[in-house]
């Protein structure tokens, strides 16, 4: 579904990633493992048009992304769900899903869509009429990822999901992500630090180091490397 060639993405004269290149299949879970500036939001953001490659192609589905604007690739099916949220905090909770759906015309779709969310987020239709501002950090990333479904992704782009969020309320993220997965076939390249939660519900990970995959495979496979346990998950 998703095919990054050898995409080098730069900041001004700065190199943020060299040559990298990856894979996503319809159906997969792929993560994205590494430590903070190894570059993973970076090639989120070179996905999603806001910092396009300088070099390299993008290709969803056969049709190259690099050569697109950000609102032309979420026409194409690709919604990110950044890391920090970036809810609009003054818009209310139902307000916020609505921008979700700013593209789509199909307004009876639209509000089974919202019914079903808030089914999957029941904390959220609580939370309706609230400005998105005052829900706690795990309520606006359910808000954020909410939000992001409401468009309808082919894929999502998942950025730092457990960010800032108490261990239970992590828990209960990552097990909405596999339902998402496994009940809408939604396809999710998942960049995370806490690599043990990504790797537990991933299909397949990379490992990215200053900017350079150094290493793929099963997530079973890398949570079993000695290497990647030292690095990444404290044994």
């Amino acid at each position: 579904m998703l095919e990054l060639r050898h995409i080098s993405t730069f900041y001004g004269n700065i190199q943020a990633l060299f040559e990298v290149s990856l894979t996503v299949n319809q159906g997969e879970i792929v993560t994205l493992i590494g430590a903070n500036g190894a570059g993973k939001t970076t090639t989120l953001m070179s996905i999603s048009g806001i910092i396009p490659p300088r070099r390299g192609e993008i290709l969803f589905k056969g049709q190259p992304l690099h050569r697109m604007t950000p609102d032309t690739i979420v026409k194409q099916g690709i919604c990110q769900v950044p890391e920090g949220r970036h809810i609009f905090p003054e818009l209310t909770v139902a307000e916020n899903l609505a921008m979700g759906a700013f593209l789509r015309q199909d307004k009876r779709a639209i509000k089974k869509d919202r019914d079903y969310l808030y089914s999957l987020f029941p904390i959220l239709e609580q939370r309706r009429h609230l400005p998105g501002g005052n829900l706690s950090g795990g309520e606006q990333q359910m808000l954020a990822i909410a939000r992001a479904l409401m468009a309808r992704p082919q894929l999502l782009l998942l950025d730092e999901p457990s960010m800032g969020l108490a261990p239970l309320v992590t828990k209960q993220i990552f097990e909405i992500i596999k339902k998402i997965n496994q009940e809408h076939n939604t396809t999710i390249l998942l960049v995370e630090q806490n690599a043990h939660l990504a790797l537990r519900v991933a299909t397949r990970g990379y490992v990215l180091e200053n900017g350079v995959i150094v290493m793929h495979g099963g997530a079973e496979a890398l949570l079993g490397n000695t290497a990647i346990q030292k690095a990444y998950l404290g044994i």
